[in-house]
């Protein structure tokens, strides 16, 4: 019985996140839909990571078991063509081993979160950016990033509804800068709590507009308290943008912004 290895692209906007719930649209269900249209074969993905309603990705990673062993290639063309109607399109296909799975054999995860700091609001990208009107300091963004990198309790970051273990995590990369017209955030780390990245987003741009000094985002931290977290930034603007599966990631490799 092969397995196969998906990268898979989506813009959330349509979907109630990735995780199949029922008769709610959500890209797991698309996506099993189109491989049981092709295959006959119902089943279920394994995915590296389960984004929220209006998440987009970039680099995504699932996998799944066939009984028929078809060429890579075809899996990727025939799963995108019963997607043709949605914004999801499988980029990459290719076999795996049998121990392989996208979620327990990954050691990393990178996001990718777009603001739009400008007065008037998106056209193109409405649905794929936070729109923030206020002016941002992006260099108080970054000074305050840099509060938040190593090992931490991040309770103050966690959601009520979060089911990981323990609040501790260790954040690799926390990195701002400005990119063509926009303002992007970059955080890597092995994993992340539920709603983890959104909220340091959120909190940083309370510093960024002044609301917040780089010395309140260090304390909100310290508190270990979901009271202390400052607002939560919109699902629009954050993509998963990479998982990395060797045994010591190498986060540098695929940062868009790099160590200054």
């Amino acid at each position: 019985m092969p397995r196969y290895r998906l990268l898979v692209e989506y813009d959330g906007r349509p979907y109630n996140g990735f995780q199949a719930q029922g008769d709610q649209p959500t890209v797991q269900a698309s996506i099993e839909r189109a491989i049981l249209g092709f295959s006959g074969q119902a089943l279920r993905l394994t995915t590296a990571g389960r984004t929220d309603t209006g998440v987009h990705a970039t680099g995504q990673v699932v996998t799944f078991d066939l009984d028929k062993d078809f060429k890579p290639a075809t899996v990727r063309d025939a799963i995108n063509a019963y997607l043709a109607a949605e914004p999801i399109a499988i980029l990459e296909a290719e076999q795996c081993d049998s121990y392989f799975s996208a979620r327990f054999s990954a050691t990393g995860r990178m996001y990718l979160y777009r603001i739009l700091n400008r007065r008037a609001p998106p056209a193109i990208d409405r649905g794929r950016v936070w729109h923030v009107k206020r002016p941002i300091d992006v260099g108080v963004m970054v000074e305050a990033a840099k509060c938040l990198v190593g090992s931490h309790d991040f309770t103050t970051f966690r959601h009520v509804a979060c089911q990981a273990n323990s609040p501790v995590k260790t954040l690799d990369i926390a990195r701002v800068a400005e990119v063509g017209g926009e303002i992007h955030l970059v955080f890597a780390a092995r994993s992340f709590l539920h709603r983890q990245v959104r909220s340091m987003t959120g909190t940083l741009v309370e510093a960024g507009i002044g609301r917040w000094a780089v010395g309140d985002v260090k304390k909100a931290l310290e508190a270990r308290d979901r009271q202390a977290c400052g607002q939560v930034a919109p699902a629009d603007g954050l993509y998963l943008t990479h998982v990395t599966y060797d045994e010591e990631p190498n986060f540098e490799k695929y940062a868009s912004i790099k160590a200054e």
